[in-house]
C-alpha cells in the first residue's frame, strides 16, 4: 500500500469544509486506507465502478458526508444505511463523525465481508454490519423501529425505498434518501406511500456536490407514527410492486 504522504488530500479536504467539517490526521489516513482496499477488493468483486482517486473523494466520500446538509449527524445518533453496498454512505459517516452508532445492512455476502475487512483495518468501534434483506430485519422482534436515522444511497425509486427503510425509523426520527437526479416526479409519486409507512415529506435539499457539476438531492422524510405491522411485505414486492 502507498503511503498517506504519497496521496495530495487538500481537495478533499477543501471539499469537506465546505460543509463545515474539519478532519483529524487519524480520519484522513482512514479515508485513504479505506481507498485503497476499496480499490484492491474491487479487482476481484464489483465494488463499485468508480475507482479514481479524486472520483471516489469525491463521488463517494464528500457525497456521503454531505448529509450534515440535511441532519445533525454530529450528535451521538443511532444510524442503519439500508443496502450499503462498499460502505456508502454508512461507512463514510461513521470515520469522518466516530460518535455515531452505525449499521450496516446488505444482501450480498461478499459486500459484508469486505466491510468487515475495512472495519478491522481501521480498528472502528460502534459499527456493525449485517447481511441480510430490509424485508426480513425490518420485521417485529428485529431492528423495526430501532433507530434515530436510516440512510440510504441505494438505486429505487422512492416509494420502494420507503416501504425498505422507514420501518426501521424511531417516530420522531428520520429516512434520508440520497438521489443523485431530478427528483420532482418521484417525489410525487411517493407521497402515498410515505404517508401510508408513517411519514411525511420534511424536505428536499437540491445542491451540487463542492468544486462540481454533479447534482445531488437528499430527500428528508419524517417517521411521524409507527408503521403498521403489515410492512414491509415479503421480499421482493416493494421492488416489483412499489406501493401508490
Amino acid at each position: 500500500m502507498k503511503s498517506v504522504k504519497d496521496y495530495d488530500t487538500s481537495k478533499f479536504e477543501k471539499d469537506v469544509s465546505v460543509f463545515g467539517v474539519s478532519l483529524t490526521d487519524q480520519q484522513l489516513e482512514n479515508f485513504l486506507v479505506y481507498y485503497e482496499m476499496l480499490t484492491e477488493w474491487n479487482q476481484v468483486m464489483n465494488l463499485t465502478a468508480i475507482t479514481e482517486y479524486d472520483d471516489v473523494m469525491k463521488k463517494h466520500f464528500i457525497d456521503s458526508i454531505s448529509l450534515i446538509k440535511a441532519f445533525d449527524v454530529r450528535k451521538k445518533v443511532s444510524v442503519i444505511d439500508v443496502g450499503t453496498g462498499a460502505g456508502f454512505p454508512g461507512l463514510a459517516l461513521k470515520i469522518a463523525f466516530p460518535q455515531l452508532e452505525v449499521t450496516l445492512l446488505d444482501s450480498l455476502k461478499k459486500r459484508i465481508h469486505f466491510l468487515d475487512a475495512v472495519i478491522e483495518k481501521l480498528n472502528l468501534s460502534g459499527v456493525k454490519t449485517i447481511h441480510g434483506r430490509a424485508e426480513d430485519f425490518a420485521r417485529p422482534g428485529k431492528l423495526r423501529e430501532s433507530f434515530d436515522l436510516c440512510v440510504s444511497r441505494a438505486v429505487a425509486n422512492l416509494s420502494t425505498l420507503s416501504e425498505y427503510c422507514l420501518p426501521f425509523v424511531k417516530v420522531n426520527g428520520c429516512f434520508v434518501s440520497y438521489k443523485s437526479e431530478k427528483v420532482m416526479g418521484e417525489l410525487a409519486a411517493a407521497k402515498g406511500a410515505v404517508s401510508l409507512l408513517g411519514g411525511k415529506m420534511k424536505e428536499q435539499i437540491e445542491f451540487q456536490l463542492p468544486d462540481s457539476d454533479f447534482d445531488r438531492n437528499l430527500i428528508v422524510i419524517e417517521k411521524i407514527k409507527k408503521t403498521p405491522a403489515t410492512f414491509p411485505r415479503k421480499a421482493g414486492l416493494p421492488s416489483k410492486e412499489p406501493l401508490k
